[in-house]
């Protein structure tokens, strides 16, 4: 039978060595296992993190390995390519930084030397290389030595588990479908059993072939968070009378199907689901995960009531896969084929898609495998694009025909392109009243998108905006205050409550998350769209408004807990509750009582005079806050722009003329306005660092939050970006232009008419 051994202890790591050694090595970094050498420059800012190749070695014993005739090396995940070398020769490559693989060992001396050059560096084959996440390079899952006989369940199948399980539900039963895959059968049969609740329940034998069978009589389903109950299925491989290798998995028996006016429909229940989507990183030990990390984000996925999540961008751990299983959430899995399509990836997103699918087929919990992520957003017309998608289209249909393929649109795609109906459903990324637009133009495209395409399954697959901790009584697009972030979830659950016909939405994202190119919101190297921080200590208000619309648990959260100063002599006050009634009291006495409306959002004016402690109440529950009238803004709730700070006394707005606090759509609306947001993208331009000029064919273009564009993609985005201010942009360049180079662009626009209405 198999044996299996983790080996994350006792490793030795370089960054300056330049080849992988035959022997063990003096005067490497003593580490283990999960490990990731940028856990710290990753995540920092200044897009310069180390990408490049570091090397990891280990020695192991011939007789600390585990029992078996031959033996296997399994690797959970390494970032993004690695080579592998067994006492100094090397034994296998593999391309694809978020998937299990395996490589048998051979020529096993008394003393071993287990060396992997990892490598993370940018090239034009392995995805992903454009993105707005960092890509973390190390050893940063299990490694594990597999000992088993001669005869076993196959160990070279994509870094499957050798065995698929397919339910298929029959009235009030089961029929499961269970094919293993193993190395060499001649003279082997297969047992197989069925356990629920720790006992066998039913059972069959393969004889000639490697499939089965197995009826189970009035199934108890898989069925989402109210009752995600789990079987399990062993498989144990027989040769002449002897069992000589074992492998099992857990499983769920469900129906799900997905309607383009009902929804998502689980087990003949229309089950809309509405949830998050999840990057896994944490500060300083980036995806180098324990077991706990991924529990606790579970737990807080649960908390806050979603019922699905998005796993994005890339394979997860199967210690989520697993957990997710447990709790009932439903999830969209995806490789990390995003951004920019590559002609030299086209063989690496198969291999990386076969891997996914092969290693998490039997997870009832995943119910879509998503093709790309926002890919087109140079251009949805290149056919080797299109090609790519329909090859892996195809492929999922092969290897599954029980699930559904999905892709994740760049907001700017055109509806009618052919790449947008390739997959069987498909979701947008959108930002409307974020990065452009307006909140109210989220709903009205998607009830446009399901009136030209009635039967075509549309969900969300990104939404949401920026928030740290800075506040205002104000809030206003692009100032990543808490009280905006929180405005801004309000009004698409709004927007989302009233549209079944979504199959799916998932906020972008559940936790911050590192961008090293990033430089927004006055904490550069990140992404702050979560709803809770990078450390998973603070819930950000529109945690809680999530909470108040999706929990079936009692729900009371008093807003702008970290905003005490406050300058106006009435405050609003927002309170979040799916109780029936709600009551605020400012020290003691009553401000009123609030009937629930249509949606869990309750709003106070309170007097602002010296130093209030606001309790609110309801039901059995209570919540606090306190508030403090103030003469001046306590400048620690305004957000610091890198390089000097614009203030609004500081823009100069003439009647009747332009000014950096216009939007792009409003300054292109006249000729003047045209020939100045010219020169304004000119300015840009030449100030970006990757603006340099390209070779005979291409076009000049600059980088912004680590996506290269150029002055097509400028031209596709200009219906979302119109929205922008100017001023907004420049902030989104992360301290590119100097306080006095903007104010002079803002004395250029004041010199420029605005038309008469």
């Amino acid at each position: 039978m198999r044996n299996i051994d983790v080996i994350n202890s006792n490793w030795l790591f370089s960054k300056e060595a330049k080849s992988a050694p035959a022997s063990l090595p003096t005067g490497w970094q003593e580490i283990n296992l999960p490990y990731t050498w940028n856990g710290e420059d990753g995540q920092d800012g200044g897009n310069d993190y180390y990408r490049g190749t570091c090397f990891f070695a280990k020695s192991l014993k011939a007789d600390e390995l585990p029992a078996g005739e031959v033996k296997y090396l399994q690797f959970d995940g390494v970032n993004s390519s690695c080579e592998v070398f067994w006492n100094g020769k090397s034994i296998t490559k593999h391309d694809g930084g978020y998937s299990t693989f395996r490589v048998k060992i051979e020529d096993i001396k008394d003393e071993n030397t287990l060396a992997v050059a990892v490598d993370n560096s940018s090239n034009d084959r392995v995805y992903p290389q454009n993105a707005d996440f960092t890509f973390y390079g190390g050893i940063y899952r299990d490694v594990k030595v597999i000992g088993v006989g001669e005869k076993h369940f196959d160990l070279d199948y994509y870094g499957s588990p050798a065995i698929m399980v397919t339910p298929e539900i029959k009235g009030k039963d089961a029929v499961v479908e269970i094919k293993t895959f193993i190395n060499d059968d001649d003279d082997c049969t297969v047992k197989y059993e069925i356990y629920a609740d720790g006992e066998v329940i039913a059972s069959a034998v393969g004889e000639e072939d490697d499939e089965v069978k197995i009826t189970i009589e009035n199934v108890h389903l898989w069925d989402g968070l109210k009752d995600p109950y789990l079987y399990t299925a062993k498989a144990t491989l027989v040769y002449k009378g002897e069992e000589v290798d074992e492998v099992s998995t857990r499983f769920g028996c469900r129906t799900f199907k997905i309607d383009p006016e009902k929804g998502f429909i689980l087990n003949g229940r229309e089950y809309p689901l509405r949830g998050v989507s999840r990057h896994q990183d944490r500060p300083g030990i980036g995806n180098a995960l324990l077991p706990e990390h991924h529990k606790e984000d579970l737990d807080l996925i649960l908390e806050m009531g979603a019922n699905t999540i998005r796993l994005a961008h890339y394979q997860h751990s199967q210690v989520f896969y697993d957990l997710c299983d447990e709790a009932g959430l439903v999830l969209w899995a995806e490789i990390p084929y995003i951004s920019k399509h590559m002609p030299k990836g086209y063989d690496n997103t198969v291999s990386q898609m076969k891997e996914l699918v092969s290693q998490n087929y039997n997870h009832p919990s995943i119910v879509v495998w998503g093709l790309s992520n926002e890919i087109t957003i140079a251009g949805a017309n290149d056919p080797d694009l299109i090609r790519n998608h329909k090859k892996l289209n195809e492929l999922c249909h092969e290897m599954d025909k029980t699930r559904l393929t999905t892709i994740a649109s760049v907001s700017m795609c055109s509806i009618d392109a052919e790449y947008v109906h390739i997959s069987d459903v498909l979701s947008y990324n959108h930002y409307f009243g974020w990065y452009g637009g307006t909140t109210d133009m989220n709903g009205p495209w998607f009830d446009e998108f399901h009136k030209k395409y009635p039967n075509k399954p549309i969900g969300i697959s990104e939404y949401g905006c920026e928030a740290l901790d800075w506040h205002t009584s104000t809030p206003a697009q692009g100032d990543y205050t808490e009280e905006y972030q929180a405005y801004y979830h309000e009004e698409l659950i709004k927007q989302i409550a009233e549209r079944p016909y979504l199959w799916a939405t998932h906020v972008w994202n559940m936790f911050d998350f590192a961008a090293d190119a990033r430089a927004e919101g006055g904490e550069n190297g990140m992404n702050h769209k979560g709803l809770v921080t990078f450390d998973r200590k603070y819930k950000k208000d529109s945690f809680y408004a999530y909470q108040a619309w999706l929990s079936d648990k009692p729900v009371l959260h008093l807003c702008s807990k970290r905003y005490v100063d406050r300058v106006e002599d009435v405050t609003r006050v927002t309170v979040y509750s799916n109780l029936d009634e709600v009551e605020l009291f400012a020290n003691g006495e009553s401000v009123g009582k609030q009937k629930k409306g249509k949606y869990p959002f309750f709003y106070f004016n309170v007097k602002n005079v010296g130093e209030t402690t606001l309790t609110v109440k309801a039901g059995e529950l209570e919540d606090t806050a306190t508030i403090r009238k103030v003469d001046k803004p306590n400048e620690a709730y305004i957000m610091k722009e890198e390089g000097e700070v614009i203030n609004w006394f500081d823009i100069t707005m003439p009647d009747g003329r332009y000014s950096i606090n216009d939007t792009i759509g409003d300054i292109m609306s006249s000729l003047g306005g045209k020939i100045a947001m010219v020169k304004i993208l000119l300015k840009i331009k030449n100030a970006m660092s990757a603006g340099k000029e390209k070779g005979k064919g291409e076009v000049a273009g600059f980088e912004v939050a680590g996506f290269k564009l150029d002055m097509g993609m400028i031209k596709n985005v200009y219906g979302m970006a119109k929205g922008f201010t100017v001023k907004r942009i420049f902030s989104m360049l992360g301290g590119k232009f100097t306080k006095d180079q903007i104010l002079e662009i803002n004395t250029m626009l004041n010199k420029v008419k605005k038309p008469k209405k």
